[in-house]
């Protein structure tokens, strides 16, 4: 018998905010990366991601969502994988003492 895969209990996001995001319009390529990127490469496209990001009127509803979900991959809200990753825990930390 096929196991059913049971989706996780995460509420379904509005999209609404993306329509006022700065980064409509550019290249994918810039808040994900192309497989096999270099290192140094990957600093200056980032950089470049992120710099969009911190003008972006929706910069926060994009980090929120990117961290409630979790995304994996990209530049979300203007930060990285890993930088989520830590903002995530540091959510989690401050929701657990409150």
């Amino acid at each position: 018998m096929a196991q059913v895969r049971r989706q996780a209990n995460l509420p379904r996001p509005s999209w609404g905010w993306q329509d006022a995001a700065e980064c409509r319009g550019e290249d994918l390529i810039l808040f994900f990366g192309p497989d096999g990127e270099r290192q140094p490469e990957r600093e200056i496209r980032e950089r470049k991601a992120k710099a969009v990001c911190m003008r972006c009127p929706v910069r926060n509803e994009c980090l929120d969502y990117a961290v409630s979900r979790p995304e994996k991959y990209g530049t979300w809200g203007g930060l990285n994988e890993d930088e989520r990753a830590s903002e995530r825990r540091r959510r989690m930390r401050r929701a657990n003492a409150a």
